[in-house]
């Protein structure tokens, strides 16, 4: 028996295997149109999806902005009133010296108060042992004391929410070592 091609007269044959040719190219051709309407609509969405970062990333940066600039906001809202005594302690005229120490006074508890609950804490000093990360010693003493042992507070220090902000400035019990 003979090949197909064979069977068909002279020319049928080639004829043939053009059609053939070109049916496959037409579907080639659809396939390649296909990827690349494919890849197209991909790369759109990586367009879009990379628009929509570069917006996320500007307003989380706008947001960090404000949320810095704003940081302090509630603290001096909380030293509103102490501002408030302490305009009202200058606008009273009077000379009665007591009374002028005793609002002295309380405005003083008033601020100590609002920055402690903000945070605000006083490192302990006088009696204390002596800690370089907390102290900082400016004299130093021979005394009855325990060697490095504070025993005079000069400037106090404070720690903000469990971090040293400004270290106590202090007189130290001199030992043998110091």
């Amino acid at each position: 028996m003979a090949a197909p091609e064979e069977a068909l007269p002279g020319g049928e044959a080639a004829e043939a295997k053009a059609v053939s040719f070109e049916e496959r190219i037409r579907e080639l051709e659809a396939a390649l149109a296909a990827a690349e309407k494919k890849a197209e609509e991909y790369y759109q969405q990586f367009l879009r999806s990379r628009a929509d970062f570069e917006n996320l990333r500007r307003r989380v940066n706008k947001e960090r902005e404000e949320f810095l600039h704003f940081a302090g906001e509630a603290l001096v809202a909380a030293l509103l009133p102490v501002l408030d005594d302490f305009e009202r302690a200058l606008k009273s005229p009077g000379e009665d010296v007591a009374a002028f120490l005793a609002g002295a006074e309380m405005i003083y508890r008033r601020l100590s108060e609002t920055l402690a609950q903000e945070g605000l804490e006083p490192i302990p000093a006088v009696g204390s042992v002596f800690d370089p990360a907390r102290h900082e010693a400016v004299a130093y003493e021979p005394a009855g004391e325990e060697p490095n042992t504070v025993l005079e507070e000069l400037r106090r220090g404070y720690t903000f929410r469990g971090k040293v902000i400004r270290p106590a400035l202090v007189k130290v019990a001199k030992g043998d070592r110091i």
